[in-house]
């Protein structure tokens, strides 16, 4: 069992027959009344954000949450189809499952798919990855001083503001957690 006062972010926990994650906490103590902590919940299975007041004595089962890293085959029809790598077992995931994480995955990539009692139910790309820019404005020779970006359409589809250096063809890395660009590779 898991106390409210212990709550950190990102640890997962029951309520209610439902799985919630920690998105943001505060331990509040007023000058008159009892403390309490105040949170910010995720419902892991329809990604739902409420905000939730506790009484750190309040007790919840804590949820163990399996992560296993499977291999991005394709999408199909709004699927989105990955492979354990030991089992060779394919699962399909919806576009509500894997959000963010598939504009930084290419096929055959490596994912990490989170399960909550054998249900797949959210996918996490690696927290760096190496794309090709497909699209961006030609940069000018000496232009780089003054720290400026541009935008540029990497191969996976997405966009984000690269050094005006960059050119179409680069090969560069992503940090997946912000979405910026690390270097030029």
């Amino acid at each position: 069992m898991l106390s409210a006062s212990e709550f950190r972010k990102g640890l997962t926990f029951e309520m209610d027959g439902q799985v919630y994650v920690i998105v943001d906490f505060q331990h509040v103590k007023p000058g008159k009344g009892a403390a309490f902590v105040r949170t910010k919940i995720k419902n892991i299975m329809t990604g739902a954000v409420i905000e939730k007041s506790f009484n750190p004595t309040d007790k919840y089962p804590k949820a163990h949450i399996e992560r296993k890293e499977m291999q991005y085959l394709y999408e199909d029809g709004g699927l989105y189809y990955f492979m354990d790598n030991e089992t060779y077992e394919q699962i399909p995931l919806n576009k509500e499952q894997v959000e963010d994480a598939i504009m930084y995955i290419k096929p055959n990539d490596t994912a990490i798919i989170k399960f909550y009692k054998g249900e797949a139910f959210s996918v996490e790309a690696q927290n760096f990855v190496e794309l090709e820019v497909t699209h961006t404005e030609p940069g000018f020779k000496g232009d780089t001083a003054t720290g400026a970006t541009k935008p540029a359409t990497l191969e996976t589809g997405i966009v984000i503001n690269v050094p005006l250096f960059i050119n179409t063809g680069d090969r560069i890395r992503v940090d997946t957690r912000t979405g910026e660009y690390m270097e030029r590779l």
